[in-house]
């Protein structure tokens, strides 16, 4: 199992927006993305992190440049940001 990582600084009024983006892309990311086993929010009062689980490193990079997240998920998310998100991917040892 693979993780990709995604930490998010959005403020407490941007939260419920961010929620519903979350929730509107959360279906098609499961059916569609190769590879794709699990999607989670985690918020926490310093940030918000959606969790990916994949099968491969290779699957989790190539969600990275598909147009489900550069078009619809990072266009979607940009005004709520109020600094760069922080994109990491853990290998289950």
């Amino acid at each position: 199992m693979v993780y990709l990582q995604i930490t998010l600084q959005i403020d407490q009024a941007n939260r419920a927006a961010a929620a519903g983006i979350y929730q509107k892309y959360k279906a098609p990311f499961l059916d569609t993305v190769a590879g794709a086993k699990s999607k989670e929010l985690l918020v926490r009062d310093e940030d918000v992190q959606v969790l990916h689980g994949f099968d491969t490193k290779e699957n989790a990079n190539a969600y990275l440049q598909s147009k489900l997240f550069t078009a619809d998920v990072v266009e979607g998310l940009k005004p709520l940001l109020s600094a760069a998100p922080d994109v990491r991917i853990y290998q289950v040892a």
